[in-house]
């Protein structure tokens, strides 16, 4: 169009920062050909303003002034506008508008990817954000920390959380939030329960549990106390009447088998269940719970034995004493000795076979029953990486089983023995097999999965998994199975809670460590512990921890790092057998897959530290 020309609109440069409350004056200027008609968009303005209107020459002004600014025009651009009939034009600034801040929110903590306590913050400058737990300042790292979430498109209003990976009940308390900027502050409150304290699952002297709360005086009346005896003494006249009803039904239960274990047999108390930390230590119980005698009493698991037997009629087999030839001392435990010996009549193939003795010493009758039970549960237990169970040889003193004998002893000692700290150790000679290769640790961690593919099978939860509770044989051969004595030989691995029963924390998870409770999951855990032991040649987890330091370690979710000579294959595998979710772990096929094929195709490593 002839003598026609687009609206040129230009906002004068003019200070556009302000505190809150304060003032700001705008000069729009509009020329165009024909004269345009123009105006301020000021319908979503929230501070009060007033206008004037001014032309100069061949230039319209139009004047803008803000009064009582508001923060909230911070979200806004403030916009001068003009049309004619070349078409429309525009200018624009964004508003500065400091003030002090503020929280608008801050929810208790959520459970999302992490738990998180969400909030929403205010202010202009922009503030800092501290946290403050239980009082004191929170020093944000790894675990803990504070994430903002952009884009929100809520002008100054900064959205976020903080997060807590893994939190446990050491991370419950109330979080301070605390704001800042040069215009002031705020604080807010909000309370973290993510679990209850283990103390609660306990008895007196159980693990000490680290709190930031200080001890409070309590006061008992009489009255109360008085409450408590009675009660306790209740109590402890029924779980004597409980036993005894409980002793019947296990001598009629003995009566209708001979040697069978039945799906009718009774559990054992709640405190012998919560002690049974293996599977089979030829004796199936932890030590510290054996009776005078010496042998540890059967427990089963409440949840998964039940299928074990199926309807198979097991018979144990009596070895004759006469057909055993001692040859020397292995080691001794709390239940008897351990001796290597020459067998006859085992084998067809042979006249003679080497063979591993348990003795068990001072039998009496009731003691003689557990031992049965305990021959009825091996004679069940047949794979080919499960220790060999042979028989029992009764006629005579001591009683003792008969198990297959593993050459190169137990698992750990084999890995430090094959290791790059040997000679320091002062282990012995390190043979001609040399320092272990990566494919041969997977080959030793492929046979203990497979061995855990069949107890899972079986629904047994074995509860102690670890190096030491293996053995080796010839040719590299792994199978799980002790004889009792990893106990007395390698007790720091335990720690003794309320005087007698001995938890191995080190190789536990959190719902073991803090609830007692122990399922196929828990046996993951204790997995992916034991490929970490195989890779560190059998150093001990936490090894720079205390045990209460390896206890708060495992509860607030720290993790193992991974071995120097560790795969990422494998480091994926351990990780996967440490979430903190139970029902999240691998699941033992998957994992003993997974080793069969790196065990085909290892994976390159490449040992950049020499």
């Amino acid at each position: 169009m002839d003598n026609c020309s687009l609206p040129e609109v230009t906002i004068l440069p003019s200070a556009t920062k302000v505190k809150e409350g304060g003032s700001l004056m705008f000069e729009c200027h509009v020329s165009g050909t024909p004269p345009p008609v123009a105006s301020w968009r000021t319908e979503r303005l929230h501070s009060r303003h007033v206008f004037e209107r001014r032309v100069m020459v061949s230039t319209l002004v139009l004047v803008l002034q803000l009064l009582e600014v508001s923060s909230k025009d911070n979200l806004h651009n403030l916009t001068c506008e003009a049309e004619n009939q070349a078409g429309p034009g525009e200018d624009m600034v964004q508003l500065d508008i400091e003030f002090p801040v503020r929280i608008l929110f801050l929810r208790k903590a959520e459970r999302q990817h992490h738990w998180c306590f969400p909030f929403a913050v205010d202010g202009n400058p922009e503030p800092t954000i501290q946290w403050l737990y239980n009082g004191k300042e929170l020093t944000e790292n790894r675990y803990t920390y504070t994430q903002l979430f952009p884009d929100t498109d809520d002008g100054s209003v900064k959205h976020g959380c903080l997060f807590l990976n893994k939190p446990t009940h050491l991370n419950n308390g109330v979080y301070t939030m605390v704001v800042r900027n040069v215009l002031g502050h705020d604080q807010a409150n909000a309370t973290g329960l993510f679990m209850n304290s283990p103390a609660d699952n306990f008895d007196d002297g159980a693990i000490p549990v680290p709190t930031n709360t200080s001890n409070k005086h309590v006061t008992e009346s009489k009255e109360s106390r008085l409450f408590v005896i009675s009660v306790a003494v209740g109590l402890a006249v029924f779980a004597c009447a409980f036993l005894l009803v409980m002793l019947v039904v296990i001598n009629r239960c003995g009566q209708h088998s001979k040697f069978g274990i039945h799906r009718s047999s009774v559990l054992g108390t709640e405190d012998d269940l919560a002690l049974s930390l293996r599977f089979m230590n030829f004796g199936t119980n932890p030590p510290c719970t054996e009776d005078d005698s010496g042998l540890s009493s059967f427990v089963e698991n409440p949840q998964y034995f039940c299928g074990i037997i199926k309807d198979k009629d097991m018979c144990v087999q009596n070895i004759k004493r006469q057909d055993i030839v001692l040859k020397w001392e292995l080691g001794e435990g709390a239940f008897g000795k351990v001796y290597l010996a020459e067998c006859a009549n085992l084998s067809p193939d042979s006249d003679k076979m080497l063979v591993a003795i348990k003795t068990l010493k001072d039998a009496n009758e009731s003691t003689r029953q557990d031992f049965q039970r305990e021959a009825e549960l091996l004679t069940v237990l047949q794979h080919q990486h499960i220790v060999r169970f042979y028989g029992v040889c009764t006629d005579g003193e001591p009683l003792a089983m008969v198990f297959e004998y593993m050459r190169h002893g137990d698992l750990n000692r084999f890995l430090r023995a094959h290791g790059p700290d040997a000679r320091i150790l002062e282990e012995v000679k390190m043979p001609p097999l040399g320092q272990l290769t990566v494919p041969q640790m997977l080959h030793i961690a492929g046979q203990i999965a497979s061995g855990m593919v069949y107890l899972a099978s079986l629904h047994f939860v074995h509860r102690d998994l670890a190096t030491r509770n293996c053995l080796v044989g010839e040719g590299l051969v792994v199978k799980i199975g002790d004889f009792g004595m990893s106990r007395d030989i390698y007790s720091t691995d335990y720690y003794r809670v309320g005087g007698r029963t001995m938890l191995p924390i080190r190789w536990m998870p959190p719902e073991s460590i803090m609830y007692r409770k122990f399922t196929t999951e828990s046996d993951i855990w204790s997995f992916g512990v034991v490929l970490w032991e195989i890779f560190t040649y059998g150093k001990q987890p936490w090894y720079q921890l205390s045990n209460s330091e390896a206890i708060e370690c495992i509860t607030q979710g720290r993790e193992l790092e991974r071995p120097r000579t560790c795969p990422k294959e494998v480091h994926l595998l351990m990780q996967g057998c440490w979430q903190r979710e139970p029902q999240q772990r691998l699941v033992i096929k998957d994992i003993h897959s997974r080793l069969l094929a790196l065990v085909k195709n290892p994976p390159l490593y490449l040992d950049i530290l020499g």
